[in-house]
């Protein structure tokens, strides 16, 4: 029992220590570029690109008053796009397509940098989440009917706010989101420290073990898409970067990770949020998943036909 208890108590300590570093290397990330984005879509912006995107809508099946919401939870904020989205009349289809989009690509930029401080390049996840996005919309839509019918968009939407109400707005939410990001990133490292420390991480290994090869996804891999898939990429990324900092995974198992979390992350919270406005959980849940699946195993076979394939087709033309 006294062993139990320093093995506990090392571990939480050690957890404690990782958390407090994570959250300030996390901060770091947030808040300046929270910022910078909250100034862009103050000044105007946003709705200008917005304008370009609108064509784009209906070659994904959805209105052009989508591409705002779309666009605003791809760069901005998720809360913002939900916001947006209860303020515009969308049908219950078309707000499912929209649900479908932004939760495999939300917060793109926030959460490149994350992915990239993490272990892959910003470019390429940003690719691969929009591309996998784009297409999960692609299957769902052909499940309903008409949903590129236009919304008439309240004027109320295009008065400015002030300068200090964004700035006040901003900072509470800052603050909220802070204080979040802080209990659960010391309570999963307490948590994972604790595990190691009592010898339980292979029982954790041994219980999502189908889950990881179902996904295409080392086993060892586990204890790192359990945070983020569960509670989103902000918090696994505090995870991941002190694995990486060991040299735990190599630089294609980091990347296979990276790609599955992307698309299929934070299946607590994000999902709740939709399901409040009334949309089906299938379609919250679902396609997200199986485009994660798919997503890492055409990583895999696209490394397999580079690093097997294609040198014998080159040695054979010599």
């Amino acid at each position: 029992m006294s062993s139990f208890r320093t093995q506990l108590r090392c571990g939480l300590w050690a957890g404690a220590k990782k958390g407090q570093g994570s959250f300030v290397w996390i901060c770091r990330i947030i808040i300046p570029v929270s910022f910078l984005v909250t100034l862009v879509k103050w000044g105007g912006l946003l709705n200008q690109v917005d304008a370009l995107l609108n064509p784009l809508m209906g070659l994904i099946n959805l209105p052009g008053e989508a591409a705002l919401p779309i666009l605003t939870g791809a760069l901005v904020s998720f809360y913002a796009a939900i916001a947006i989205i209860t303020t515009l009349p969308f049908t219950l289809e078309q707000m499912t397509l929209i649900a479908v989009f932004l939760m495999v690509a939300h917060e793109l930029v926030m959460e490149g940098i994350i992915q990239r401080k993490c272990g892959i390049g910003i470019t390429k996840i940003v690719l691969v989440r929009i591309t996998a996005a784009i297409l999960a919309v692609l299957v769902v839509s052909q499940f309903f009917s008409d949903t590129t019918q236009s919304v008439v968009v309240p004027t109320a939407l295009a008065v400015a706010t002030p300068f200090v109400e964004v700035l006040k707005t901003w900072a509470l939410d800052m603050v909220w989101l802070l204080i979040r990001i802080l209990v659960i990133i010391m309570t999963v490292m307490m948590a994972l420290e604790s595990m190691k420390s009592l010898g339980w991480t292979e029982y954790l290994l041994r219980f999502f073990r189908p889950v990881m090869r179902v996904l295409g996804l080392p086993e060892r891999t586990a204890v790192l898409w359990v945070p983020a898939a569960l509670f989103g990429l902000v918090y696994g990324g505090a995870v991941i970067i002190e694995e990486s900092k060991r040299g735990a995974l190599t630089k294609e198992e980091l990347e296979r990770l990276h790609i599955s979390i992307g698309i299929n992350h934070s299946m607590v919270e994000d999902p709740a949020l939709f399901l409040a406005l009334g949309l089906n959980g299938f379609w919250l849940l679902v396609p997200k998943f199986v485009t994660a699946v798919i997503a890492v195993q055409v990583y895999g076979a696209v490394k397999y036909l580079r690093k097997e394939v294609a040198p014998r087709w080159i040695a054979r033309g010599r």
